[in-house]
């Protein structure tokens, strides 16, 4: 089966969420595991636009928190896929906090997740591989061959001896 490329924007989203007290901890500040949640469904819907298929998440890389998020502020996630492999998609996420009364926008976090589309069977299946076009979106394409292997080697399936990308890195090529 042939599945056509796809442009990476043409899956972007934009989400938009609006800070409430139950999505706080005691300091005000927008609660990490409410944020991932938020990040989990623009990722996932992300990936549905762009195999017109289920999705379910696969793996999330590291989350760190640069800015926290305040109460009454408003939370924006952009997520776009970088890459699709097999039967698996790398999305990015970018993450700002705004304080609408001030009117200024602040960083809050990015983080790559990766989500496997799903048949009607509940089994994994193709997906449609990724055409980068824009300098953001070619440099994320690059590098997602070797942040995949990354995750692989860290959940046990692949041997880091078998990451030719990562090797590249340290080693010079003869």
């Amino acid at each position: 089966m042939t599945l056509t490329p796809k442009k990476a924007h043409e899956s972007l989203i934009q989400m938009t969420e609006l800070v409430l007290p139950n999505d706080t901890n005691t300091f005000g500040n927008l609660m990490g595991g409410r944020l991932m949640y938020w990040m989990d469904i623009a990722a996932a819907l992300a990936c549905m636009k762009h195999c017109a298929a289920p999705v379910v998440t696969a793996s999330v890389d590291n989350i760190s928190f640069e800015n926290p998020i305040k109460l009454g502020n408003v939370v924006h996630i952009e997520a776009i896929v970088t890459r699709a492999f097999n039967t698996s998609i790398e999305v990015h996420m970018k993450v700002w906090g705004e304080d609408p009364v001030l009117q200024y926008r602040y960083k809050s976090n990015e983080a790559f997740m990766t989500f496997v589309a799903l048949d009607p069977n509940g089994k994994s299946r193709p997906v449609p591989p990724v055409i980068a076009e824009s300098e953001e979106e070619k440099k994320l394409f690059e590098g997602a061959l070797r942040r995949r292997q990354l995750r692989l080697i860290l959940g046990g399936k692949m041997k880091p001896a078998d990451a030719g990308e990562l090797k590249a890195l340290f080693y010079e090529q003869q």
